[in-house]
């Protein structure tokens, strides 16, 4: 019995040793190494990305200006054309008919103003001589006139006639890709016939973007002064980010604000054009815009990897002048690049922990590291 509470007390003792040296170790530890962050502050306006796509800005309806049967069709449904090119031939035998009696109405015209003019001429100096009466100097003179007006007319016709055999002939009005066509070679087209729309043709040069943007946040920038149809100084720096992720190289531009409000989700939108010159872009391509809007402003900003969230709480590990930390509530607002906009909760110069976020409580000590 006696040895087993001697084995008792050694055991104690040598549990009570060992408890010493760990309270000895763990007041003891080395301060963390942890990389910390200046909040900085920046004059910057703040940037937005909308995810949308790409779709012409207008297109072109192509319609037959005479009647007649369709003869020839030049050009593939969906693929591109040129300003100029030939789409359509329309029969022009009927409009030729027409053209040459405009001809020949206009050389009878031009022969009845000659003989006009030398009777009017002749008569001139007869009635100067009293040979014939005012009367018929008046009437030769009135022949005359009339005879031009007629050689008007007969022109005029024959530009008439002109035009609509010309008519027969349709080349594309834009640059852009053409649609199919219901019409095939034998129709009967024209004004008032089944096929009165031939087809339509996309403009390619330039490609626009619809943007809808929240109205509050367009209210936060835009200012009750402003008025909600003229937006081009609101937006700057216009980029477009194509379905692979590279940048497209030529900068958009503001266009208009369309007019109503959607009900559903109140937003406002504003649409913007982006130049196409090479062809690059393509209608109905998904697109992502990112875009400046408002003017600049003093933000302060400090690294994603600061920013702890939990059940909705922002916070952030506040280094103080002593090198320990303490906790602190934060209110984020947009991100800019890799870094957080700091609303409220932080002022500019102060330090916090970008890193070992999950070892640290209130007061512990630190070793510093720089982050940036």
């Amino acid at each position: 019995m006696q040895r087993v509470i001697s084995f008792f007390l050694l055991f104690v003792a040598v549990l009570g040793i060992s408890c010493r040296h760990k309270t000895k170790n763990a007041t003891t530890m080395p301060p963390l190494k942890i990389e910390v962050a200046t909040a900085q502050a920046e004059q910057m306006v703040m940037r937005y990305e909308f995810v949308t796509h790409l779709k012409s800005n207008y297109d072109a309806v192509v319609q037959p200006r005479v009647n007649g049967y369709l003869l020839k069709k030049g050009f593939s449904a969906g693929m591109p054309v040129k300003k100029g090119e030939l789409l359509f031939v329309i029969d022009a035998d009927l409009l030729n008919t027409t053209l040459y009696a405009a001809k020949a109405q206009l050389a009878s015209a031009e022969a009845q103003a000659l003989e006009a003019r030398n009777n009017y001429e002749r008569a001139v100096p007869l009635a100067k001589l009293n040979a014939i009466s005012r009367t018929q100097l008046d009437q030769y003179t009135a022949a005359y006139a009339s005879a031009q007006s007629a050689v008007e007319s007969a022109r005029q016709s024959l530009e008439s006639a002109r035009l609509q055999t010309g008519y027969a002939k349709i080349y594309s009005p834009i640059n852009g890709i053409i649609a199919w066509t219901d019409a095939h070679e034998g129709d009967y087209v024209g004004p008032g016939t089944k096929f009165s729309i031939l087809t339509t043709i996309s403009n390619t040069d330039t490609l626009s973007a619809e943007l809808a943007i929240p109205t509050s946040l367009y209210m936060r920038y835009a200012g009750a002064e402003r008025t909600s149809y003229d937006n081009r100084d609101l937006l700057s720096d216009i980029v477009l980010y194509l379905d692979d992720g590279t940048t497209y190289e030529h900068k958009g531009s503001y266009d208009y604000t369309k007019q109503n409000i959607s009900a559903t989700s109140g937003t406002i939108t504003l649409v913007v054009d982006f130049p196409n010159p090479d062809q690059r872009l393509k209608a109905g391509e998904y697109a992502r815009v990112e875009m400046g809007i408002g003017s600049k402003q003093r933000l302060i900003t400090i690294p994603q990897q600061c920013v702890n969230r939990m059940q909705g709480v922002e916070s952030v590990w506040v280094v103080l002048s002593d090198n320990t930390v303490k906790y602190r509530r934060i209110t984020t607002g947009e991100t800019i690049g890799d870094r957080w906009v700091i609303t409220e909760g932080l002022q500019e110069g102060e330090r916090v922990a970008v890193t070992g976020s999950q070892k640290l409580h209130e007061g512990a000590k630190i070793v510093p590291q720089n982050a940036e």
